[in-house]
């Protein structure tokens, strides 16, 4: 049987996503695919979402005045689909994001740039106050379509331990 699949019956198999405590081990990295490439159109509808007027983001006039000559990706709209590239292997098992850190923007995201992400686990042990549950911190790195990193960050998340988390029956 794949990984990612558990029997639950005779001849009946449900999908499983994502890691169990146990199942990090500092030093390992994980490649998400498949990339996603952002649109002009995810842009903008993340901009209003959020309420982030600045016209960098949706003004082609403006952002012909910038040093980047055409409008530029929505930082946190960067961000959140770097992790959510990162969930089916990193936290689709967790009990809750804990923290950020160190987030940084290293180059500029346009409409038409494809993303890919890696996650490292830099650090695990367990938790003192839940026995059920560990704490995992890892690195996530974005690249673009030609290599080039343009976003990277750090999360530690609570996350259950084997036999402990809701479906785990």
């Amino acid at each position: 049987m794949r990984r990612g699949v558990i029997e639950v019956g005779p001849q009946r198999y449900r999908e499983s996503y994502g890691r169990y405590f146990e199942e990090f081990t500092v030093g390992d990295v994980y490649e998400h695919r498949p990339g996603r490439t952002i649109t002009e159109n995810d842009n903008i509808w993340f901009t209003l979402l959020t309420m982030n007027t600045h016209p960098l983001h949706f003004d082609h006039v403006y952002a012909a005045k910038t040093e980047f000559k055409k409008p530029l990706v929505n930082s946190p709209l960067t961000v959140a689909i770097l992790v959510g590239m990162s969930v089916s292997d990193v936290s689709q098992k967790a009990v809750a994001n804990l923290g950020w850190k160190e987030i940084r923007m290293t180059a500029p995201v346009f409409a038409g740039d494809t993303l890919y992400a890696e996650t490292e686990v830099i650090e695990k042990r367990l938790s003192k106050s839940r026995p059920e549950q560990g704490l995992v911190t890892v690195k996530t790195i974005g690249r673009n379509q030609d290599g080039v990193i343009v976003c990277d960050f750090e999360r530690t998340m609570l996350i259950w331990k084997q036999g402990f988390g809701p479906g785990d029956e």
